[in-house]
């Protein structure tokens, strides 16, 4: 059966994917196609912004007359346009929001602009349905916060990463091993082979005990471990790493204790029963085992979207712009991008 509700194209172009959807009624998901630009960033290690600009140029109408094959729909049968806005790479946003300006007024229907953390956390309503409050861990390449959703709509933050993301502190960590870019599947492929307990990286714990992330330290120990305690000694190749495959997996312990240890202690503070984790690093093989196992030790429901709705997507901007759209939140043709 179909879903009640308009038909909204979806289009996300935030970092480094080119993203669009046919979502209707808010969970009727009638195609996602995502670009990736990993290839096109893969060399630097890292995403370059100027690149993920002129890539998004590129791709943005491709990927949405690709959507609307695939979903076996006109452009005609649009009934709204949902962008994510902000946050995100200047240049990249305001490809996705120029594109979605254009088709709202082409065609005269309304324009939604979405935040896209709180996208991630709506991602889990694609599949899973669940009763409000609920925890919202949204943990990727540029974000790592705590958030309490009340509805849909309506989140409140609770707590943020310090400094860097945990997403990011992947990618660094990685290229310190001198493995690939995305660093967090390389360095959970290299883990497997390693003990989790062989090196003892630290764990952040806030000094007022209050929830809350910081992954510089963490970094910072890797980056000693394999210097010495002269930091500006250079990094010894991969082949001279004697025990790669331990700091590999004792990194990647620590990084997923501290999330979930800060999760369940923000459960705990707001009593909330539900938490739901999204963000490229819910991908995290062993983020879903630890925080699966958490779970069950204390009586807490945690959903996971599937990988394809972890990573950024445009599902999840239509989807809750359904929502907006909804409840009147709409734009007008002057909606602009914001990097914050």
């Amino acid at each position: 059966m179909r879903s009640a509700g308009p038909l909204v194209l979806g289009i996300e172009s935030s970092c480094d994917e080119t993203a669009a959807s046919l979502v209707r009624g808010g969970t009727e998901v009638l195609s996602s196609v995502v670009h990736s630009q990993a290839p096109e960033h893969a060399p630097f290690r890292g995403v370059v912004p100027e690149i993920a600009g002129r890539s998004h140029l590129r791709r943005i109408l491709p990927v949405i007359d690709q959507a609307l094959e695939e979903a076996r729909v006109e452009l005609e049968d649009i009934e709204a346009v949902a962008v994510t806005a902000r946050p995100g790479l200047i240049g990249s946003l305001l490809v996705g929001v120029a594109a979605a300006k254009a088709l709202a007024w082409a065609r005269g229907i309304p324009l939604v602009g979405v935040h896209h953390i709180e996208a991630h956390a709506y991602a889990a309503l694609l599949e899973h349905e669940f009763d409000f409050p609920a925890l919202a861990l949204i943990v990727s390449g540029g974000h790592t916060a705590l958030h309490r959703m009340d509805t849909p709509t309506q989140l409140h933050p609770l707590a943020e990463t310090r400094d860097d993301a945990a997403g990011e502190a992947f990618d660094k960590v990685a290229s310190l091993l001198g493995l690939g870019y995305p660093g967090g599947p390389e360095i959970s492929r290299l883990a497997r082979e390693g003990r989790r307990d062989a090196i003892p990286f630290p764990r952040y714990r806030a000094k007022d005990g209050r929830p809350g992330f910081s992954f510089s330290g963490l970094k910072t120990a890797v980056l000693y471990h394999l210097r010495g305690q002269d930091a500006l000694r250079p990094t010894p190749p991969p082949e001279r790493i004697p025990d790669r495959v331990d700091v590999a997996a004792s990194f990647e312990e620590a990084l997923v204790d501290t999330l979930v240890s800060q999760t369940v202690a923000a459960a705990r503070e707001e009593e909330l029963r539900t938490i739901v984790v999204a963000g490229g690093v819910a991908c995290n093989a062993r983020l879903r085992e630890r925080m699966l196992a958490a779970s069950r030790e204390e009586g807490f429901r945690v959903l996971f979207p599937s990988p394809h709705y972890c990573s950024d997507n445009a599902a999840m901007i239509a989807g809750l712009g359904f929502h907006l759209l909804r409840e009147g939140r709409t734009a007008g043709l002057d909606l602009d991008a914001q990097a914050r």
